[in-house]
């Protein structure tokens, strides 16, 4: 079992950076692939980027590539998503996500956090 709970979300405006943070609960986190997703009004949720137990291998959506970076720090129990040159299309609802698997298919992460929300202005 792992509790997941998001934050650094904000209003920002479109070129500026913000890092996100994904704080975890539980022994057994460096156990776990981490994955951050985002959802924005009327549209499903997708994947962004992904990390598995110690870093070794990453994954980012195109749209992320280039400009996130997902990181993790076991000691601390936290994953952290670094976003420049934010866009608008970038305003969602971001989550952050633990499974058994590196995935960007949001069934395969089984523990969900609440979610932070990004707002970028034009």
């Amino acid at each position: 079992q792992v509790q997941l709970v998001e934050s650094g979300g904000e209003l920002v405006q479109a070129g500026g950076s913000l890092r996100l943070s994904c704080a975890a609960s539980g022994r057994t986190f460096a156990s776990y692939c981490m994955g951050w997703f985002r959802q924005a009004p009327g549209e499903e949720r997708e994947f962004v980027a992904g990390i598995t137990w110690n870093g070794g291998r990453i994954m980012y959506a195109e749209s992320a590539k280039g400009r996130f970076t997902i990181s993790r720090d076991n000691a601390k129990n936290t994953v952290y998503l670094q976003m420049n040159n934010l866009k608008p299309d970038d305003t969602a609802v971001y989550y952050c996500a633990a499974g058994s698997d590196l995935s960007s298919v949001k069934g395969r992460y089984g523990y969900w956090g609440q979610g932070t929300q990004v707002t970028v202005s034009s």
